[in-house]
């Protein structure tokens, strides 16, 4: 399985496997990550499961629907470059290693 890597906001990382096929918010949630809230359950229609992927691995991911970029203008924290809805990232082999930050807040 993939592993996926969560930094919160204060530094401290924590590494999930999680299954190809799941979104990196649904493994997130399932295994009790702090600091995604996934309000809708990961219908891209809250953006409250907000990260900041790291920028060396953006191209990696599924480019973003309209969607997920007018989502993103609404966010709890400010939106950056690399501001994408976890429930849009699903987890395949080529996201292993993929590191996540986390937001300081998502409501």
């Amino acid at each position: 399985m993939p592993s996926i890597i969560f930094v919160h906001p204060d530094g401290a990382r924590e590494e999930l496997e999680i299954a190809e096929g799941t979104s990196v918010m649904q493994g997130a949630t399932a295994q009790g990550i702090d600091g995604i809230v996934a309000e809708c359950g990961g219908n891209c229609m809250c953006a409250t499961c907000h990260v900041y992927v790291e920028s060396s691995q953006l191209a990696l991911l599924p480019a973003m629907s309209e969607e997920e970029d007018a989502l993103l203008d609404g966010t709890a924290s400010e939106r950056k470059p690399n501001s994408r809805l976890s429930c849009q990232l699903p987890v395949t082999a080529a996201l292993d290693g993929l590191v996540v930050n986390l937001p300081e807040r998502q409501v």
